[in-house]
């Protein structure tokens, strides 16, 4: 079965058919940039577009980064803040003209992992990391998903640790891939402390350059790229929408 997985970041928005049995993309995924500023309105013309470039009919899934309940932004770290407690799902099934699940960017790649990536068959605590225009988490456990963790905002020094340790602060304060991955290490031994993973996934944009950065890079907690990389998001999204479709 196919779902169209769209997912919204802080930089850009893109979007593509998903087998979803499989967790692969179809076809070439549309990205267009985020519109600055991201209010809703704005967002949900982008998304409506990524449906009419495919000329989608079907289970539609959309991330949002932020907090969603039951359909709703809770919160908008990385998006206008005109997004807080707006009714996502409605706006988008209201713009696509057809019923659309909305769900945290992280949690989406999270359960992507799980079915088809690097988390597939894994047992235990697992912490999937997107680093980014900030940083999403995802925290499972035997495979099942415990949503809306959002550690990208524990405090470190100071300061929200994706303002430290994203890959948005890596470009804007010039660091080297080494002293980019000591931000990430004291990051990363924090969330160890609190939770103990079997594993960490590091997924987002950075997971194609994981070569450049994991070598440097040294916890108790093993840790590997995504399997599905920056895909993660798009295919998390459209299996969510497969779900809830055979659900309802």
């Amino acid at each position: 079965m196919e779902a169209l997985g769209i997912d919204i970041g802080g930089s850009g928005i893109k979007g593509a058919p998903v087998d979803v049995a499989k967790g692969r993309l179809t076809q070439e995924r549309l990205r267009i940039p985020t519109p600055d500023p991201a209010e809703p309105e704005a967002v949900a013309e982008v998304v409506a577009k990524i449906v009419e470039h495919f000329e989608w009919q079907g289970p539609i899934g959309v991330t949002f980064p932020g907090v969603v309940v039951d359909g709703v932004a809770r919160s908008a770290a990385n998006v206008d803040k005109a997004w807080i407690g707006t009714d996502a799902q409605q706006l988008f099934s209201r713009v696509t003209g057809q019923t659309t699940i909305v769900l945290n960017d992280a949690d989406a790649a999270g359960l992507a992992e799980v079915a088809a990536g690097a988390a597939k068959d894994r047992p235990g605590v697992v912490m999937l990391l997107t680093f980014g225009t900030g940083i999403g988490s995802a925290l499972l456990m035997d495979g099942l998903l415990v949503p809306n963790t959002e550690l990208g905002h524990l405090e470190i020094r100071g300061k929200e640790a994706e303002k430290r340790a994203s890959d948005h602060a890596r470009e804007a304060h010039d660091l080297g891939w080494e002293e980019w991955a000591e931000k990430v290490q004291e990051y990363l031994e924090h969330v160890e402390m609190l939770f103990s993973p079997s594993l960490f996934i590091i997924g987002g944009g950075v997971s194609k350059k994981a070569d450049k950065f994991l070598p440097h890079i040294k916890i108790r907690t093993p840790i590997v790229p995504a399997g599905l990389q920056n895909e993660a998001g798009i295919v998390g999204a459209a299996m969510a929408a497969t779900r809830a479709a055979e659900k309802a």
